[in-house]
């Protein structure tokens, strides 16, 4: 049976912007791997219109820190070799790695260019709101740095079809290019009208040579980083059909143990549901539901009822196919879809994804380093160290719910044989304290139990039927298993709040191939 796999999205918004980042990855990895994370999703390796760009404002997509473009060789993470090697320390430890594709637009081009465009309604993409005129615009794209180094394709006003800028008017707005006939594509999201244009020179996937150009610079990523999975950027604004060609061409070059996960920031459910079935059930995706359903919990408090936390996500539905989340880059605070979930919630939400059978979760880096900038946030790297030690070790089997009351949870994963001393019983609250009686099996009868978050100092036994009574403190979560030590030598291992986690104990390194990290996972909708 091969163990539960987390991922760590591996960077925050406010990392320095030194270039030690990748320097940093590898010298984390060790670490990583000790704490149970068996993937990391690393940042755009691309290089940005600038040194501090987080990658998302990307200029050259086959330089990856190697090239003398946009004031520096190095990406805000560093050098081309020092990405190359840290995805080889973390491969030698069986990390595997999800570098972040940006493929929606480009930003920082090398001159203007005169073309024709129409302006339209910010609120409604399909309004027009002038008669076609001329601007200047930032879209020819020549890479004097690179010149032809692994591709001679240079972009013009041609391969995009909108633009927010006319230099020669010093003015911003939404101009869909007019030459040639362009139009947005469609199958895109619907929200204002047509979501096709996001920021920047918008990419044209009606254009055949950029479609050419990108499924063959995404075979040359793979080649070349050798990552073992991508994850894509904003694809709710990317042509759906394009998407479905791309993702088959690069699981047609790599195989089917290569992984793939979509940024679809959309909470309405059927609208992630379409775009699966678009896609053929070939990628995954963040379950963006779940997460603005942690943040209501988070702000509510008791207010909220806690059985229906579930209710309209993606793991619930298409469980094969979330990617489950706390927060991200972009929900942190200050960020531009902020939706911070609050500090007393944080060991809630993470035990709701780390510790249940559904979905592929994800640690945000944010929560685990903390987070820099003018407001920095200080990580909780004790209380998910000990949320990820009971997944890699307790949350195994059988999973029995009781979401019977609004305010107190509860549920049991019964162990497997195969992986000693395994099994746990979660309970929380987002009130006042309480307990919940749950059953975890006659295999376990006469076992002490302790709370691994040591968050209560009970000792539970596990009565001779295979009933217990789990208690919980106010606005809290207790997570009850056996410890690995005997009961008496955990008393003295209290000092970072988690219990019964040998000191050194190293985590058997784990390659995950093939959607491992799912129980299984045969790209069809669970409730289908």
């Amino acid at each position: 049976m091969s163990r539960n796999v987390t991922m760590m999205q591996f960077f925050e918004w406010h990392v320095e912007a030194d270039g030690s980042h990748w320097k940093r990855l590898q010298e984390t990895a060790k670490d990583l791997k000790k704490a149970g994370i068996g993937t990391v999703w690393i940042p755009p390796v691309t290089k940005g219109h600038t040194p501090q760009d987080t990658g998302y404002g990307v200029y050259d997509l086959y330089d990856l820190g190697e090239f003398d473009q946009k004031e520096s060789v190095r990406t805000k993470y560093g050098t081309k070799k020092e990405l190359l090697d840290a995805i080889a320390a973390c491969h030698r430890l069986g990390i595997n790695v999800y570098t972040d594709l940006v493929m929606n637009h480009k930003a920082g081009a090398d001159e203007t260019e005169a073309f024709h465009v129409i302006e339209v309604d910010p609120n409604n993409r399909t309004e027009e709101i002038s008669e076609p005129f001329e601007i200047e615009g930032w879209t020819k794209f020549t890479f004097p740095g690179r010149g032809e180094e692994y591709s001679a394709f240079k972009w013009d006003y041609h391969h995009f079809n909108g633009t927010d800028y006319d230099a020669r008017a010093e003015r911003t707005g939404i101009f869909r290019i007019a030459d040639e006939g362009k139009q947005w594509n469609e199958n895109v999201d619907n929200e204002f009208g047509n979501y096709d244009y996001l920021m920047f020179a918008n990419i044209d996937y009606n254009v055949p040579e950029v479609r050419e150009e990108m499924i063959n610079w995404g075979k040359w990523m793979i080649d070349t980083t050798r990552c073992d999975g991508f994850r894509l950027d904003a694809i709710k604004h990317i042509n759906y059909e394009f998407l479905r060609e791309f993702v088959g061409e690069m699981i047609n070059k790599r195989g089917q143990d290569f992984y793939i996960v979509g940024e679809f920031w959309n909470p309405e459910l059927a609208a992630c549901q379409e775009f699966l079935d678009t896609v053929d059930y070939q990628i995954d995706l963040f379950d963006v539901s779940l997460h603005y359903k942690l943040h209501e919990a988070s702000q509510s408090g008791a207010a909220f009822d806690l059985s229906t936390i579930f209710n309209d996500t993606l793991v619930q539905t298409h469980p094969t196919n979330a990617v489950t989340f706390v927060d991200n880059h972009d929900s942190q605070p200050n960020e531009a879809l902020e939706s911070w979930i609050e500090d007393w919630f944080k060991p809630l939400a993470y035990s709701l994804i780390l510790l249940r059978k559904d979905g592929y979760p994800c640690v945000f880096y944010g929560d685990y380093f903390g987070i820099g900038g003018e407001h920095p946030v200080e990580g909780k790297k004790d209380m998910l160290d000990c949320l990820l030690y009971s997944r890699y070790h307790k949350a195994y089997g059988e999973q029995d719910d009781y979401f019977d009351d609004a305010n107190i949870i509860g549920w049991v994963r019964k162990g497997s044989e195969e992986i000693e001393r395994s099994g746990c019983a979660v309970v929380m609250s987002n009130s006042d304290g309480g307990d919940k009686r749950m059953f975890i099996g006659e295999d376990h009868a006469g076992e002490i139990w302790v709370d691994m978050t040591n968050a209560r100092e009970d000792h539970i036994t596990i009565e001779e039927d295979g009933w217990a009574t789990f208690p919980v403190n106010g606005g809290s979560v207790s997570v009850w298993a056996l410890p690995e030590l005997d009961i008496e030598h955990t008393e003295d291992n209290e000092d970072d709040g988690c219990v019964a986690v040998p000191e050194g104990e190293e985590l058997e390194a784990n390659v995950v191939t093939d959607h491992d990290h799912h129980e299984s996972h045969d790209n069809e909708p669970a409730n289908s």
